[in-house]
C-alpha cells in the first residue's frame, strides 16, 4: 500500500507541467498573412506552444485551411478569417469577429506584406501606394483594433514584421524599404505607449528568407545574393517563427526592440 502511494506520488511530481511546454495556453493569437510562408511558420510556432491561432488570409483561403489543418494534426487549436489588412473595415470587422468567437486577444503579429520591385525612375504611384498601405498602414489598423482587447487583458505582445531592407535599404525597393522602416519607427513609438500597460511592442526582421518567392529567384541571382551573406545560407520560414515566439514567450523585459535574424547581412546597431 505505502509502496503503491509513493509509486503514485512520484509520478504525480514528475507529470509535465502545461505551462511549461505550453506557455500561451489559454491565449489567442492572430497572425496577419498567416496561410503561407513566413506566417504560417509563425502561426505553427505559436500554436505549439499552446496559443489558440486565427490565421489571417486575403485569397489563399485553401492555403490557409491547410495551416489549420497542420495545426490541428499535431494536437493544437487553429481558425481562418479572411480580410485585407490594407483596408480599415475589413480589419475592424475581423477584429470584431475575433473577439465574438474568442472572447479575447494577447498576441498580434504583424505579418502581412506584398512586393512591387522596381526602380524608383519606374515605379508607379500605385506601386509605391500598395506596398505603403499593405505593409505599413496595415499594421496601424490591426494595432488600432487589437490594442483595446489587449487593455482588457492587462497583458499583450505585438510583434512586427519587418526587414533588414528597412535597416539598410535594398536597389528597386523604395517602396519597401520605407514601409519596413516605418514599422520600426512605428514599433518604438507604440512601446514607449503601451509599456505602463505590460504590453510589449516589438519587431523581428529576418533578412532573405526561404519561401516560395525565392525559390522562384533564378540560380545566378540567388548565388550573388548569397556572396553578401556572412553565413553564405538563406533563413528556414521556422527560424524566423522561432524569434516571434521569443518575444511571445520570453521577451518579457523586452519592448521597443528590434531582432535581426539575417544571417550577418546587416550588422547595425
Amino acid at each position: 500500500m505505502g509502496a503503491a502511494m509513493e509509486t503514485k506520488s512520484r509520478a504525480s511530481s514528475t507529470a509535465p507541467d502545461p505551462t511549461q511546454s505550453k506557455p500561451l495556453l489559454g491565449r489567442v493569437a492572430v497572425v496577419t498573412g498567416g496561410s503561407r510562408g513566413i506566417g504560417a511558420s509563425i502561426a505553427r510556432e505559436l500554436a505549439a506552444s499552446g496559443a489558440t491561432v486565427v490565421v489571417n488570409y486575403v485569397r489563399g483561403a485553401e492555403a490557409a485551411a491547410g495551416v489549420v489543418a497542420q495545426i490541428e494534426a499535431a494536437g493544437g487549436r487553429a481558425s481562418t478569417e479572411a480580410g485585407d489588412v490594407s483596408k480599415a473595415d475589413d480589419v475592424e470587422a475581423m477584429f470584431g469577429r475575433v473577439k465574438e468567437n474568442h472572447g479575447r486577444l494577447d498576441v498580434l503579429v504583424n505579418n502581412a506584406g506584398i512586393l512591387r520591385d522596381k526602380t524608383f525612375k519606374k515605379m508607379s504611384i500605385t506601386d509605391w501606394h500598395e506596398v505603403i498601405e499593405t505593409n505599413l498602414t496595415s499594421v496601424m489598423y490591426c494595432c488600432h483594433s487589437a490594442v483595446p482587447m489587449l487593455l482588457e487583458n492587462g497583458w499583450g505582445r505585438i510583434i512586427n514584421i519587418s526587414s533588414f531592407v528597412g535597416q539598410l535599404g535594398n536597389f528597386g525597393q523604395t517602396n519597401y524599404s520605407a514601409a519596413k522602416a516605418g514599422i520600426l519607427g512605428f514599433t518604438k513609438s507604440l512601446a514607449i505607449e503601451l509599456a505602463r500597460f505590460n504590453i510589449t511592442v516589438n519587431a523581428v526582421c529576418p533578412g532573405f528568407v526561404e519561401t516560395e518567392m525565392w525559390k522562384s529567384v533564378p540560380p545566378n541571382v540567388q548565388e550573388k545574393i548569397l556572396e553578401r551573406i556572412p553565413m553564405h545560407r538563406v533563413a528556414k520560414p521556422e527560424e524566423i517563427a522561432r524569434g516571434v515566439r521569443f518575444f511571445a514567450v520570453e521577451g518579457d523585459y523586452m519592448t521597443g526592440q528590434s531582432l535581426n535574424i539575417n544571417g550577418g547581412i546587416y550588422m547595425g546597431w
